[in-house]
């Protein structure tokens, strides 16, 4: 009696095991959503773009074209990618899937904080929505400027000038390795000391002292050169206008020239001009 119990219970057990699994299948399958994105969390701050790489499904036997739109904060820009265009509907073919970049820019005076998006894809009376969550965490923003404020200067040619710049963290996240750089004119020189600002807080700013070599026998005029702070997240340029003269000894020499040069043609004048 009991060995007969013992192999009924197997069936049951088969039975009750098909059915769990079969169960499963069905909830995943219907909690699958044809609007998906990799990612749907991204922190990052107020003044970098928001990228999410969506994926659309069309499970409808024709195709369909999709209108897409999102809630976002006033202020905000949003944009949809495929295929390198932007686009604000998107045509997917039966059972096919399409690949969308969901492009988010927020305010610049966005608080730091975590926002929700809902993103739509509208057809007809289906609607499908993909929730995004954007985490602000600030704003990256250096600027470099002089002391007082002035971008501009005289040297002589073939001497040299030290001029001091001020670059301040005007964002609300600290900066890391800040590179100093300068765009001159074709044969100057220019050093900087120091060279990379290892970290600058917010609201913190920090000096550096740039030394400019004009070359020898450079003509007189005004030349500019760009200086440059920059890291990954932030970059300021300051056109720093650099009036170059004329040395007095070169000065006296191109006058001696042009005494010399009259003196000649009124000697060969009085010798030749009267025959």
């Amino acid at each position: 009696m009991l060995a007969r119990k013992v192999k009924y219970q197997w069936p049951i057990k088969a039975l009750f095991l098909f059915c769990v699994l079969f169960s499963s299948k069905g909830i995943a399958q219907q909690t699958s959503s044809p609007f998906t994105a990799r990612l749907i969390n991204l922190e990052a701050a107020a003044n970098t773009t928001f990228t999410y790489n969506a994926r659309l499904t069309n499970s409808a036997k024709v195709p369909r074209i999709y209108q897409l739109f999102a809630n976002v904060p006033p202020g905000w820009n949003i944009a949809y990618k495929t295929e390198g265009y932007q686009v604000t509907s998107i045509n997917v073919d039966s059972g096919k899937t399409q690949d969308i970049n969901i492009e988010i820019n927020p305010a610049l005076e966005t608080k730091p904080g975590k926002y929700n998006i809902t993103v739509t894809a509208l057809t007809g009376t289906d609607s499908l929505k993909l929730n995004l969550e954007a985490v602000v965490k600030g704003t990256y923003n250096v600027t470099l400027s002089t002391p007082s404020g002035r971008l501009s200067d005289d040297i002589t040619e073939g001497s040299r000038r030290e001029i001091q710049l001020v670059v301040k963290n005007t964002g609300t996240i600290a900066l890391d390795n800040l590179e100093l750089s300068a765009q001159a004119p074709p044969q100057w020189e220019a050093s900087f000391s120091p060279a990379t600002i290892k970290q600058l807080e917010p609201n913190k700013e920090s000096t550096v002292t740039v030394t400019l070599k004009v070359p020898n026998k450079t003509i007189a005029g005004d030349y500019v050169t760009t200086f440059t702070a920059k890291n990954t997240n932030a970059t300021s340029n300051a056109a720093f206008r650099m009036t170059v003269k004329t040395s007095i000894l070169t000065g006296w020499l191109g006058i001696l020239i042009i005494l010399a040069a009259l003196g000649a043609v009124y000697y060969l004048i009085r010798k030749y001009g009267r025959r």
